[in-house]
């Protein structure tokens, strides 16, 4: 129930952001700004980036593109011969002719290039098909007119034409994600990651970091931002400056991205193991609050698993006290449910419109059903089972009790399962199915858990790109 009440916590804070933001302290300035693109086998992608970039409402001669290159074996060098020749003295190509060792090396390649001069006085990082919205620069530079920020970061949306199911239910995960979790996070004082898709420091900020992004873990983005914060810069997020990426549409796909990040985020746990809950050592890490944020959402397979555990045991230990215990705990994760739902519609509605039914079975058809079980119709079920052993076996009662106290861990196994029929090849409307009865939420819980296992084995550090195809579009 932990990851559930922190981020039920996270919704109720989001009110206060509309008194209590960094806004007042924003100017218009317009500083010069360096992007820098981290590209292997991007050419489908590079010409609607580029030219979204080209396109921004900012001075003209005040930003510059630099691409690079990460020995690519596609056209991508042809791609940007061409987009030099379109926009001489604003798009570069930095090439490197050893390549393959990750997003973080390839940044560094350009971080290091651009620092070596004097011109940039501020670094946008961020992913080779991300598209800008023409405000969303100055909408983000504002904020470094206080020279305690360090980094700020856009609201990364799901941009896929056509759109998926799978897309959709990304989208609306972007909603809880960022547009809620991370203005609460503004109210609290810090953000555990600025998106690695459009991620934007000054000049200083990158200077006292150590001049180059981190290589020894799988999410960089997130180390970036802790080290951020710990150098005595602040974080900061703003919902209004919009970008648009290509998400996966394939779990297959979808559970390379997220393993890596789940791997990236139990490494840096470690890394930081001795700043965690100890508010002495860390205004930021050490606070209780960041740190049960922080590990409900690293650490979530295990707070689900042990809340089945817990209700199984019961059913066997204390038969009586399991019918409230269920009604309790999955009473708590409708009401969690329902109002992070129906808040979503008004954070963003524009998205939120498109992604409906996505939102109401973010848990899974069966996991309503659940719910529904708990609030409505325990009463009579747990009579029919008597919820105690029968000598001489089971009936399918006692089954069937047990089925629904253990749904939490039931439904991450599913995902799983859901997951592994995708990857073998079965059709997407057989998995649209699936994922639709078992719930987007339980896959994510499962992949957590799967990167769980992964760090434990001490599986190489592999870093899994997402393939793009440049489906990507900007609103019109």
């Amino acid at each position: 129930m932990v990851p559930t009440l922190s981020t039920f916590a996270q919704f109720l804070i989001v009110g206060l952001h509309g008194i209590w933001n960094h806004y007042p302290k924003c100017r218009d300035i317009t500083p010069r700004v360096a992007f820098v693109l981290p590209a292997w086998n991007e050419a489908d992608v590079l010409n609607s980036s580029i030219d979204s970039l080209m396109s921004i409402d900012y001075p003209a001669g005040c930003w510059r593109i630099y691409v690079v290159d990460d020995a690519s074996t596609d056209h991508t060098p042809d791609v940007m011969r061409a987009k030099m020749a379109q926009y001489p003295g604003s798009v570069f190509h930095l090439r490197r002719e050893r390549g393959g060792q990750g997003k973080a090396h390839a940044l560094n390649h350009g971080i290091h290039t651009i620092l070596a001069e004097n011109w940039a006085e501020a670094v946008m990082i961020m992913d080779a098909d991300v598209l800008f919205e023409p405000l969303t620069l100055r909408r983000m530079v504002r904020h470094l007119a206080d020279p305690e920020v360090g980094g700020v970061t856009a609201y990364v949306k799901e941009g896929s034409q056509p759109p998926s199911l799978l897309s959709r239910f990304i989208a609306f995960e972007y909603i809880t994600a960022q547009a809620a979790a991370r203005r609460a996070q503004n109210v609290m004082g810090g953000l555990p990651c600025m998106a690695g898709g459009a991620q934007l420091h000054s000049r200083e900020n990158l200077l006292a970091i150590g001049g180059e992004i981190d290589t020894s873990t799988l999410a960089e983005d997130t180390f970036t931002t802790i080290l951020t914060q710990l150098s005595g810069h602040r974080a900061v997020f703003d919902a209004n400056a919009v970008v648009w990426a290509e998400e996966p549409d394939s779990l297959t796909a979808l559970w390379r991205q997220r393993l890596r990040w789940g791997r990236g985020n139990l490494q840096i746990t470690r890394t930081f193991r001795h700043l965690w809950f100890r508010p002495k050592r860390s205004r930021l890490l050490g606070d209780i609050a960041f740190g049960f944020l922080w590990f409900s959402i690293a650490f979530m397979p295990v707070f689900m698993l042990a809340g089945s555990i817990g209700l199984v045991g019961l059913y066997y230990a204390w038969p009586p006290w399991a019918p409230a215990a269920f009604s309790a705990f999955w009473g708590v994760t409708f009401a969690s449910y329902f109002f992070q739902t129906v808040f979503s519609f008004a954070i963003d509605p524009t998205t939120a419109k498109r992604c409906w039914f996505e939102g109401i079975a973010f848990p899974g058809v069966l996991s309503v059903c659940v719910m529904a079980l708990a609030l409505f119709g325990l009463k009579p079920f747990a009579e029919s089972a008597n919820w105690t052993l029968q000598p001489g076996g089971w009936s399918w009662q006692d089954v069937a009790v047990q089925v629904v106290l253990g749904w939490s861990a039931i439904s991450t196994l599913l995902a799983w399962a859901v997951y592994r029929i995708d990857k073998a090849g079965a059709s997407k409307t057989l998995r649209n199915v699936l994922l639709v009865l078992v719930g987007y939420g339980p896959l994510l819980c499962a992949i957590s858990l799967g990167a769980m296992f992964a760090q434990f084995r001490n599986a190489d550090l592999k870093w899994d790109k997402t393939i793009k195809s440049g489906k990507a579009r900007l609103p019109t």
